[in-house]
């Protein structure tokens, strides 16, 4: 229903399949910046067009030139689901396996929304 209003859902691996699986179409983040997610993981949404794509003023005539220099779709909506650092600090005292769950994107990406609230 959603495609049907012209909505896209960009999503990372395991989301994505999810998503997927539930019988709702979706896009891999990979098929939009042409880069796969690298180093085990680690980085997956911290990349030019998808944080573009969220920082995007829709009122900054710059911003706009930019995104279709760039081939930068705008992203209107963000939701994250963070690693559950907490959960995994009380059920393992590794110290290897906690600092894995310290999410970096999920948390670049609700900040870069937040910054970008107004849009």
């Amino acid at each position: 229903m959603l495609d049907k209003l012209g909505v896209r859902i960009l999503s990372t691996g395991g989301t994505y399949d999810f998503i997927v699986q539930n019988g709702f179409p979706a896009e891999t983040v990979q098929s939009l910046t042409g880069f796969p997610s690298i180093l085990g993981g680690r980085v997956k949404t911290l990349h030019p067009v998808i944080m573009g794509g969220i920082l995007a003023r829709l009122d900054n005539e710059s911003d706009q030139h930019q995104l279709k220099e760039y081939h930068i779709p705008p992203i209107d909506l963000v939701i994250v689901d963070l690693y559950p650092f907490e959960e995994t600090v009380k059920l393992n005292s590794e110290e290897g396996e906690i600092i894995e769950k310290i999410d970096i994107g999920g948390i670049s990406l609700i900040r870069a929304a937040a910054k970008n609230y107004q849009e």
